[in-house]
């Protein structure tokens, strides 16, 4: 008798223990579903910098002559870009630097050293448009025998990036509310959001003269206007990817 009410007692511990499982593991929303769409936009802006690329090559016989050279030459057109930027702010650094011999592989068994060369090159981000011509002006006249690049671009803190991704984010979000409709249903909640930023694009000019100009030749050709630089327009792109639920009406 004791072992039939005990057989009993636990048979009922076993069903409310099921039937508990069963209760919290449910599915919560049988008529949710979710889906991801993505949004995209696209805009024309101003750029509000530009980046220009310098290099002040110097050679010599002796590697040391080259790098001294090298270094007055630098500092050079350090000074001369801070000069132009007393007045509006230009952000000057060096992009890379390095040393290496010039050698000839055809008079013998081993290489012979010709001399060494050394590229010193900065990059200088000007957020004042109107003064570019005058930065590469300045930068040439005071020793840098090459314009490696100059390109504009939008900042990220920019609100044309801002506006370019909320238009994404309102497409995306219009675009869930479309298949929402289509199902019989409305979009819920909003439950993931993924930036996919798309770089602004731009031509982008590949130097003034890649091949470096000699000491004497850049003494000679000493600028008289302003070299005229524009800018034009940028395309701005933006993605964004929503996962939103949705209730389906039954």
């Amino acid at each position: 008798m004791n072992k039939n009410i005990s057989l009993t007692i636990l048979l009922t511990v076993a069903l409310l223990f099921s039937a508990a499982a069963l209760y919290l593991y449910r599915p919560a929303h049988d008529n949710h579903t979710r889906v991801s769409v993505v949004g995209e936009s696209k805009t024309r802006v101003a750029p509000d910098t530009a980046v220009v690329t310098f290099s002040v090559v110097t050679q010599n016989a002796q590697a040391l002559n080259a790098q001294q050279e090298n270094a007055r030459k630098s500092d050079a057109v350090k000074s001369a870009l801070e000069a132009v930027g007393a007045n509006s702010k230009i952000e000057v650094k060096t992009s890379d630097y390095n040393l290496q011999p010039e050698q000839d592989y055809y008079s013998g068994k081993l290489p012979k050293i010709l001399g060494y060369t050394v590229r010193n090159t900065v990059t200088a981000s000007i957020s004042d448009l109107s003064q570019v011509g005058a930065v590469i002006d300045a930068a040439t006249k005071a020793g840098a025998n090459s314009v490696e690049s100059t390109a504009f671009i939008v900042r990220q803190d920019s609100p044309a990036q801002g506006e370019a991704l909320g238009l994404a984010t309102k497409q995306a979000l219009a675009k869930a509310e479309a298949i929402a409709q289509s199902l019989n249903g409305r979009v819920v909640r909003v439950v993931e959001t993924n930036e996919g930023g798309i770089a602004p694009s731009a031509p982008r000019s590949d130097g003034y003269d890649r091949a470096a100009m000699s000491s004497n030749a850049m003494s000679v050709a000493k600028p008289t206007v302003t070299t005229p630089v524009e800018a034009g327009s940028l395309n701005v792109r933006s993605q964004v990817t929503l996962t939103v639920e949705i209730e389906i009406k039954r």
